[in-house]
């Protein structure tokens, strides 16, 4: 059980979970985990040369059949995508309903891709059971052409041009659209969506919840070409699939069955014919012109109840649905009515009530109301991440049967990966922005998943390091863009975090992903020390733009990056392993072996940063080496997160640990005799809180640790009202410049989005505050102050006088970072930055977003929006500092 340290009776959504991690009672198999963006994906891109936002744009989506999943608004689907449920609208003046969120790709956003609607999780339990989504729809045409065509206008200097800067909720002219579900058994949901007329005068909505088969049919793959059925009869749509058997979806009131199929609109398309006279856009086409695009006999693969709701101003009006599995396979017979009435509401009150008692349980009492309702927020936002991800590269890059794919995709994008076969749920980055897994993310997620949802956490983990993902060489996947990408190795210390929080007790799970991580580690040493010297390259890891040239690419003059932060990560990455070692170890001696040859690499890795030149002393901070081909080293004296990740490479090894392991105290003692040169890096020791002695293995020494700490807490440079900035203000008035074969590259502070293109997209490391970097800075904090006690103390901030304990700092840097989400003083959250109507509208400014990132100096949200799943690690820093 997790709680917040304070003994509590199990409540109903605990036994469900229990229930589910048994297996007992499916709980997930139903949730949230229809994708909000299928379009302008690598997986739906068939071109030459991996063009995905112009081989599928979103004018497609409306017409055209994805071939690996789905997408949709408020949707949920089953863990296999069999079925999908979402919700569609249309207010009677848009050119097309709205079954999708609109936004720019990646070529039409002047920072890269960006949507461009609003909308928000408000609530989900761990196994859904109860879940919360919230859209606000404007009354008015919607201004897709305008978006395009401003947003083309301006350039990287230029802020982005957002739904809300075209004035459409002026005079609160918008539909505020709830969507209530709660499960009354696994595969049984009741429904509730509410439509409240925000304007000052009557108007109309076209409601259209949406049921449809995810299209397996119509790729002439062997024996897959047989088609499921979905029939509307009264109030109904009744759906039949072989392996699903009957799914059946009831509505209260008089609605309009309309059908059509999940199959592409060739001829709107390219002209050519379609496979139905009824192709995926029928209902869009039915209800927006009147066109005879349904089915008259009501049968198809993908249906709608059409709902045309008149509300006067400031009214609302709901609908009940209750979508429900009716009948194992074959599923054939009449199914049985729906309850719509006593019993329904019964279940929607209980799940309600049950959600709250969760919640309290897992939010300490002493947090603040506001921040409750961030962490709880944020936690939705994780819940409703979780996406059904479908992708067999191979078949991807040979192409179906009948196709032939060009050329250039078997030497192009992922061609190195044709082993990955993906058919899971998984938690995603962002479900519009990125709706694909990337790794370093999803670690981060599981340490805030797992305070409600263990089980689902060690799963996600595992996943990513299953032999359908990992490389054969042992890499982990990065992300569908690039899946050779290089990715910070957070995986062993995020799973190190999981097992702490579910008690310490499931070594079965440590024990599974240590056997996968010796292989990746492997990996690292292999393919990112080329020198052999135990400094690391990787590449870009995570920090496209943070550098004076991209890292990722081929350098400008012949030699090596070497890199403090791949140096800093592999040094962290040999600990977490050490650790994972000890604590097994503890459990099954076979394990102490590799705990010292953990503890051995990380002395070299650590060192290594030294000799090689990395530590700059006169700077106090780490800088990346550019070891060029005739042996010079040019450091690149760029102060940015680079510099401060070594200081995330610290553990310690109690006294009790080396008594009950002695081989690796006894390594210790022999490298300290015969190694003193790695004394600074394994040889600090001190008296810990029991009174018995303890050592400080960390790639910063105790005197490192306080001058880097220095510039870190200095507001000056890395130290902002809000958190820690990813590159120093210092560079501000002063640039890093470096002229290299014949070309100079710079490096300035940029608060908010970079100016530069160099790198693609949206390039954004020049100065904005990181959740997931701050976070690992501020669980290092701890460590040390675990290891120093009160005895350390040091200026914070830089300069002003005042010493505070590691602890202390920790505290208030996340206090800091909490900040950015709560209300201050003047009752305005940072994150909303001169966005008015998110400030003081009282229907808008307690809905929160979790944006990607946020600015150095004012803790304005930027880059993706709505809900970035390592952003919610302000739930964790809540939970922690209020515990």
């Amino acid at each position: 059980m997790i709680t917040d340290g304070t003994p509590s009776a199990p409540d109903a959504e605990r036994i469900r979970l229990a229930e589910a991690d048994a297996g007992e009672q499916d709980w997930r198999a139903w949730g949230p985990y229809l994708s909000e963006r299928a379009w302008g994906t690598v997986r739906e891109d068939y071109s030459e040369h991996g063009t995905a936002w112009d081989y599928f744009p979103h004018d497609h989506a409306r017409s055209r059949a994805y071939r690996w999943s789905e997408d949709g608004m408020a949707g949920i689907c089953d863990d296999r995508q069999t079925f999908c449920f979402a919700l569609a609208l249309w207010n009677g003046r848009d050119p097309i309903i709205k079954e999708r969120m609109f936004g720019l790709g990646g070529d039409g956003g002047n920072h890269g891709e960006d949507v461009k609607e609003y909308w928000w999780y408000e609530d989900s339990t761990p196994t859904h059971s109860w879940m919360r989504w919230r859209y606000h729809y404007p009354q008015a045409a919607f201004p897709y052409d305008e978006l395009v065509a401003v947003n083309g206008l301006r350039g990287r200097d230029d802020t982005e041009y957002e739904l809300v800067d075209t004035g459409i909720f002026d005079d609160d002219r918008y539909w505020a659209v709830t969507v209530d579900y709660a499960k009354a058994t696994p595969t049984d949901l009741c429904i509730v969506v509410t439509v409240a007329n925000r304007g000052d005068r009557a108007d109309r909505l076209h409601v259209l919840p949406h049921l449809w088969f995810r299209n397996t049919w119509a790729w002439g793959l062997p024996g897959g070409d047989r088609v499921p059925r979905i029939v509307g009869a009264g109030r109904r749509l009744v759906g039949e699939h072989w392996v699903l058997g009957q799914i059946t979806l009831d509505g209260d009131g008089e609605p309009t069955p309309l059908l059509c199929d999940n199959d592409t609109n060739a001829e709107r398309l390219w002209g050519l014919p379609s496979r139905t006279p009824y192709p995926k856009d029928g209902i869009n086409d039915h209800v927006v012109t009147g066109a005879a695009t349904v089915n008259p006999e009501l049968s198809g693969t993908k249906g709608a109840l059409h709902y045309v709701l008149d509300v006067p101003a400031g009214e609302q009006r709901q609908i009940r649905l209750r979508l429900t599995r009716t009948a194992p396979p074959p599923g054939a017979g009449d199914p049985p009515p729906a309850d719509l009435g006593a019993g329904f509401d019964a279940v929607v009150w209980a799940r309600r009530a049950e959600a709250n008692r969760f919640f309290e349980t897992v939010i300490p009492a002493k947090a603040s109301a506001d921040e409750a309702l961030i962490a709880r927020q944020a936690i939705a936002g994780l819940m409703w991440g979780k996406q059904f991800y479908h992708f067999d590269v191979k078949r991807w890059l040979e192409g179906d049967p009948g196709s032939t794919p060009p050329a250039g995709r078997r030497h192009g994008r992922n061609s190195a990966w044709w082993h990955m076969t993906n058919f899971d749920v998984i938690s995603m980055p962002d479900p519009w922005e990125y709706p694909w897994y990337a790794a370093w993310d999803l670690a981060f997620h599981c340490v805030s998943i797992a305070r409600v949802d263990p089980g689902f956490a060690k799963a996600q983990l595992l996943l990513l390091l299953r032999e359908w993902y990992l490389h054969p060489n042992g890499q982990i996947p990065a992300y569908e863009w690039a899946f050779g990408d290089v990715n910070p190795p957070v995986h062993a210390w995020a799973a190190l975090k999981v097992f702490e929080i579910d008690g310490s007790r499931d070594h079965d799970f440590l024990a599974r992903m240590m056997h996968k991580l010796l292989m990746n580690f492997t990996w690292w040493v292999n393919r990112k020390d080329t020198g052999g010297n135990n400094v690391f390259e990787g590449g870009f890891l995570g920090l496209d733009n943070v550098g004076p040239f991209d890292r990722s690419a081929a350098l400008p003059v012949a030699g090596v990056l070497e890199q403090s932060d791949g140096t800093g990560w592999m040094a962290m990455y040999a600990l977490n392993l050490l650790d994972i070692a000890i604590v097994l170890a503890e459990h099954d001696r076979t394990w102490v072996d590799t705990a010292t040859k953990f503890f051995e690499h990380f002395a070299y890795i650590a060192a290594a940063a030294y000799e090689q030149g990395l530590w700059d002393d006169e700077d106090a901070f780490f800088y990346d080496v550019l070891r060029l081909a005739d042996g010079t080293k040019v450091p690149l004296k760029v102060r940015s997160v680079v510099g401060l990740l070594p200081l995330a490479a610290v553990t310690r090894l109690p006294a009790r640990t080396l008594h009950r392991l002695p081989e690796l105290g006894a390594r210790l003692r022999w490298f300290l005799i015969n190694r003193p040169e790695y004394a600074s890096v394994i040889g600090a020791r001190r008296l810990g809180p029991d009174g018995r002695q303890q050592r400080l293995l960390s790639m910063c020494g105790p005197e490192q640790v306080v001058r880097l700490l220095a510039r870190m807490l200095d507001t000056d440079e890395f130290l902002s009202e809000y958190g820690l900035r990813t590159l120093s203000r210092a560079h501000l008035d002063k640039p890093f410049a470096v002229t290299l074969g014949g070309q100079e590259f710079c490096v300035g502070y940029e608060p908010a989005e970079s100016t530069s293109g160099l790198f693609g997209g949206n390039s954004n490391w020049r100065g904005p505050i990181w959740m997931p970097t701050n976070f690992l800075l501020i669980s290092a904090l701890r460590d040390y102050a675990a290891f120093f006690g009160d005895d350390l103390r040091v200026e914070y901030p830089t300069r002003s006088g005042v010493k505070k304990t590691l602890d202390e700092i920790a505290d208030d840097l996340s206090a800091r970072l909490i900040a950015l989400f709560t209300r201050d003083g003047w009752g305005r959250r940072p994150i909303y930055g001169a966005a008015q109507l998110f400030q003081t509208h009282p229907d808008w400014r307690d809905l929160i977003a979790f944006p990607e990132y946020f600015h150095g100096d004012n803790g304005a949200g930027l880059g993706a929006w709505h809900q970035t799943g390592w952003s919610a690690l302000v739930a964790d820093l809540i939970l922690t500092l209020r515990r």
